[in-house]
């Protein structure tokens, strides 16, 4: 996972802190050795490494930092907000033409993921925003690119404008006017990259920006390549004037250095990141949510806004009726488990979590099989034995764990948390629950926490 090695060298150097007590200058000077040599092994360029370290001591060796009851917290309240600064702040968005189609212009260099995220990115206009994008295949040189988008675009929906092996800049201006005919009000130029960065490839993509005037250039950079995605980022961006950056892979970056480097080197923001190989893992780049991931205090804001994509409103206030006449049932269980899959890895989904790493889990793999059996056991029962577990005597669970490839252990396993389920569910929607638990909640719910979409209680 992104991050993961800085958050436990940032969290070690805290807890250091937050053990002293009081103070002093020498601490905190300490405190930034760490983070100065933190940042270093996440591959963050050293001169951004140098100014965010004196900006901080800066900061951090006042006297209202010092001399404060809590002087750690104060501290790290700092970093984070230094560390949201760096990465710009705040989210950028994607611009948009006020006399459509508005044209977005891919460019990059090849195997950062242009075709697949330009095409996530396209998917995301139109689930998100209502948004009616057309793909247009120019990259002529890499063989399968345009059968490569034109696969990933009929698994999203989206149509694809392609005319072989034509003039790039041609077939570009031909699918911007075919958008125009056709009611496309975004066009996504995938452009042809290069393993590296040449004269050739700049002077094509300088051609086409000055035939097609994009209303954003795009940079796609692979997160794994650490530095040489921040030198790629500033090449474009010193030929291109690039608007923003789509920043890919980042889920398999553990160090993540790319992506506190390129704002700084390239004053240019990081709009969009993909977090996995699904064609709806892409999403906007919040600064201030991924610091606080970074510094172990989740980002449950992404993790609500993941629950509303996913979870169907009008199922959650199905089930929220049954709660209340206690009729949840295992269909309503296998339900919940198929919406909570759709969500992302268990991994993911903790990294999300104040005061959780993906580490935490003793074996994330392991905790997705059982997922897989437990959905496997549900969908061996019949729609009656799902409706009424009660009935399942040892003859039927024999049935079921041949169905399902499991043990007969593994579905008296499933029953008995499926029974606690069914206990907790009518004490917290039945107000039997503690009177200190109620009034938790009920900040919970009115907080940020509040209006979280199928979840049970």
């Amino acid at each position: 996972m992104a991050f993961e090695g800085l958050s436990e060298k940032l969290s070690s150097a805290f807890k250091k802190l937050r053990g002293k007590g009081r103070l002093s200058e020498a601490d905190v000077k300490e405190a930034m050795r760490e983070i100065r040599l933190a940042l270093l092994e996440a591959d963050v360029s050293y001169k951004v490494v140098k100014q965010f370290i004196a900006q901080v001591t800066e900061k951090a060796v006042g006297a209202d930092v010092l001399e404060a009851l809590s002087p750690a917290q104060m501290i790290i309240k700092i970093v984070n907000q230094e560390l949201t600064d760096l990465m710009g702040g705040s989210s950028a968005k994607l611009a948009i033409s006020p006399k459509p189609p508005t044209i977005v212009m891919l460019v990059g260099l090849q195997g950062a993921g242009k075709t697949t995220n330009g095409a996530k990115l396209a998917g995301l206009m139109k689930s998100q925003h209502g948004k009616r994008p057309l793909l247009v295949a120019c990259d002529i040189y890499r063989p399968a690119a345009i059968k490569q988008l034109e696969v990933v675009g009929a698994q999203l929906g989206l149509p694809v404008f392609q005319m072989g092996q034509a003039n790039p800049v041609e077939i570009a201006k031909a699918g911007i006017a075919y958008a125009i005919q056709h009611g496309n009000d975004m066009v996504f130029l995938d452009t042809a990259g290069r393993l590296h960065v040449d004269e050739t490839l700049m002077a094509e993509l300088q051609e086409m920006k000055e035939a097609v005037s994009p209303t954003e250039i795009l940079l796609v950079v692979d997160a794994m390549i650490g530095q040489d995605a921040v030198n790629a980022a500033k090449t474009f961006d010193e030929a291109l004037d690039i608007d923003g950056v789509v920043l890919t892979k980042l889920d398999g970056d553990a160090r993540g250095g790319a992506a506190l480097s390129i704002k700084a080197v390239t004053g240019k923001p990081i709009k969009f990141v993909g977090m996995g190989e699904k064609l709806d893992q892409i999403e906007v780049f919040h600064p201030d949510r991924m610091a606080g991931r970074i510094l172990g205090m989740g980002d449950v804001l992404s993790l609500i806004e993941k629950a509303e994509q996913t979870f169907d409103l009008q199922k959650a206030a199905e089930l929220q009726e049954k709660l209340k006449k206690n009729k949840f049932t295992l269909s309503d269980f296998y339900d919940q488990l198929t919406q909570l899959k759709s969500m992302g890895s268990l991994s993911e989904i903790a990294g999300m979590l104040p005061g959780v790493k993906a580490s935490d889990l003793e074996n994330p793999e392991v905790d997705e099989a059982m997922l897989k059996h437990t959905a496997a056991i549900i969908q061996s029962m019949t729609p009656y034995e799902r409706e009424n577990p009660s009935v399942l005597n040892s003859s039927r669970k024999k049935r079921i764990a041949a169905g399902s490839g499991t043990q007969v252990v593994e579905i008296n396993r499933l029953l008995k948390q499926f029974e606690l389920m069914q206990t907790l569910a009518k004490q917290f929607s039945g107000g039997k629950m503690p009177r200190s638990m109620r009034k938790l909640m009920g900040k919970k719910r009115g907080g940020m926490m509040g209006g979280m979409p199928g979840m049970p209680f």
